[in-house]
């Protein structure tokens, strides 16, 4: 993990995400914003973050208007959410409205290393005691109706990728345009909620997915 950027409005907040990372992470680059609206200009800025940890309570966004906003303009990104509540509501529609994990301020140091270490490895954390097992859907469930969210002509580019064709390989395929295969991919990755072609090859290999 190379840069992280801690987005959170209380400074003892941020110091303390800053010394966990900063020790189990020492090469990490570390950016800090006290707003969504800083966090977006700082993305914009200076490109790719490895990891983005978002605070759910910002003065500027409402429930989870500032995850959606980085999610919109930077579809790729690994957003985070951290908060101090752990209901389960807030917890699956975190989860539903594309956060990577969420992780509760009062978990311990070695538990936060964990839950990004996680994440960064292409999973989605949620607390232990997330939610009533009954009302949890399965792994698989949760892929499907992901893949439910794919429009037919995504559900192809998503079979080409899956059989290791890249995208000029998939514009001459479909007879369409490089910029075309980029906004279906960047589509892809958003519904499926992955930040990668691999991630979302994983996923479809999970379900025997291979194409329409």
């Amino acid at each position: 993990m190379e840069r992280v950027l801690i987005a959170d409005d209380h400074p003892l907040v941020r110091d303390g995400l800053r010394t966990v990372i900063s020790v189990a992470f020492d090469q990490a680059d570390l950016f800090e914003a006290s707003s969504v609206t800083e966090a977006v200009e700082i993305v914009a800025r200076e490109g790719d973050f490895d990891l983005v940890l978002l605070d759910l309570n910002m003065p500027d966004a409402q429930g989870f208007s500032g995850l959606t906003l980085l999610r919109d303009r930077f579809p790729s990104l690994p957003i985070v959410m951290v908060s101090a509540s752990v209901d389960g509501l807030v917890v699956s529609s975190a989860i539903a409205h594309g956060a990577a994990g969420f992780i509760p301020k009062s978990l311990k140091r070695s538990q936060i290393v964990g839950a990004i270490q996680a994440i960064l490895a292409g999973n989605i954390y949620v607390p232990d005691d997330f939610g009533p097992a009954s009302d949890a859907m399965t792994e698989i469930d949760q892929i499907r109706q992901r893949m439910d969210l794919l429009t037919p002509q995504q559900r192809v580019v998503l079979g080409l990728i899956v059989a290791g064709k890249l995208n000029k390989q998939i514009a001459f395929e479909l007879s369409v345009s490089m910029t075309t295969v980029k906004a279906h991919v960047s589509a892809i990755l958003t519904k499926l909620n992955v930040f990668s072609r691999t991630q979302a090859v994983i996923l479809a290999n999970k379900i025997g997915f291979t194409g329409p």
